[in-house]
């Protein structure tokens, strides 16, 4: 166990010690929350022109859920369980860590609040995305999408991992914890919306 510690806190330390005055700044915007908001804009334009405006409420219904899921049980519950320190407030990491415009983040870092909510973005949209129900003149205008959507999503989830290693506020072992919350949740809520679909078609057809 103490041997899986050290090996988390040196690949932070790696991390964290490639630095520079841009990629600063790159890594503070790639973390921040309202950086991204085009690209929500963008996911929730695409559900609509794809699926049409009945079945793509359902989804972005699902989304906003699926966040609201993940970010509470990594925030709300699994950092107050754990309560395990962030690298910016571990006492024997003092002086080690390059921080960035005086970040330091919360007190707790396990999971990683920011890997679990876009792990859980990126895999229920691309879950979603790749349904077979689409709108006739849609289907060949979407062929190419169906490999570029995942490919951005995962890239983001990816770019907002680093970024928050890079800052030094979350171990890798806080990421990966939060990757599969992330993961865990979207599958629930994909199950979940799957299922009323079906009930509902069901009902339809009955």
């Amino acid at each position: 166990m103490h041997r899986l510690i050290d090996i988390d806190t040196e690949i932070l330390l790696w991390i964290n010690h490639h630095h520079a005055a841009w990629a600063d700044n790159l890594m503070w915007v790639i973390s921040g929350r309202l950086t991204w908001l085009p690209l929500y804009a963008l996911l929730i334009g695409l559900l609509f022109w794809r699926f049409g405006w009945r079945r793509a409420l359902v989804y972005v219904a699902a989304i906003v859920a699926v966040v609201g899921v993940s970010d509470w049980v990594s925030s709300g519950i699994i950092k107050h369980l754990v309560c395990r320190l962030r690298p910016t407030h571990e006492p024997l990491l003092c002086g080690q860590l390059h921080i960035v415009r005086g970040y330091v983040g919360g007190l707790y870092g396990f999971v990683s609040s920011h890997a679990a909510n876009t792990m859980s973005v990126a895999l229920l949209y691309t879950l979603l995305w790749t349904r077979q129900v689409v709108l006739p003149y849609r289907q060949s205008a979407t062929c190419y999408l169906n490999v570029i959507v995942p490919i951005v999503l995962f890239l983001w989830v990816a770019l907002n991992c680093y970024s928050r290693m890079y800052l030094g506020v979350h171990y890798p072992g806080d990421i990966l914890g939060g990757l599969i919350v992330g993961a865990v949740t979207a599958l629930l809520i994909y199950a979940l919306v799957s299922f009323v679909l079906r009930k509902k078609t069901t009902t339809l057809a009955d």
